[in-house]
């Protein structure tokens, strides 16, 4: 059990059947009435944000999440199948469940399977990938000017926006966590 005044950024707990996991706090004193801590938290299952305020000493039951590195194999239809690199079992993900995840991820990659009691709810895929582009349109020279972007696409399929420069068959590195090109590699 923990209280609500210990509550910090990223912990996880289990509320009303549910398990939020503190996205921001703030502990409010003011100069009449009783203390409190405003919050805003994120249900780990649905991804739904709620704002709720507690009592600084209200007791709640935390929540243990297990984190492992996986590999990710292939997908066969909807199921995506994932590899203990310790066991060498495989653990099949339903697309549900993966979501827009795997929009950066190809085949042998280590991803990160979130999980609480057993069922998997979530997976963070490498912080930076490198993927080779597969389709763009060709740069024209002078348009650098004004920082102009065009879509690409990468060879797991997602489209990101690159600058003008980078060409067909260029490796480049992407920030899986906004989608967003970092560089040429």
């Amino acid at each position: 059990m923990i209280t609500a005044g210990d509550f910090r950024n990223g912990k996880t707990f289990e509320l009303e059947g549910n398990v939020f996991q503190v996205v921001e706090f703030q502990h409010v004193k003011p100069g009449k009435g009783a203390a409190f801590v405003r919050t805003k938290l994120k249900n780990v299952i649905t991804g739904a944000v709620v704002e709720k305020t507690f009592r600084p000493t209200e007791k709640v039951e935390e929540a243990r999440i297990e984190k492992k590195n996986m590999e990710y194999s292939y997908n066969d239809g909807d199921l995506y199948y994932f590899m203990d690199q310790e066991t060498f079992d495989m653990l099949p993900i339903s697309k549900d469940q993966v979501g827009n995840a795997l929009d950066f991820v190809k085949e042998n990659m280590v991803c990160m399977i979130l999980s609480y009691k057993g069922n998997v709810f979530g997976i963070e895929p490498p912080t930076f990938v490198e993927l080779q582009v597969t389709e763009t349109e060709p740069g024209f020279a002078g348009n650098t000017a004004t920082g102009a972007t065009k879509p690409a696409t990468l060879e797991t399929g997602a489209v990101v926006q690159v600058p003008l420069f980078v060409n067909e068959s260029d490796v480049i590195r992407i920030d899986t966590r906004t989608g967003e090109y970092m560089e040429r590699v």
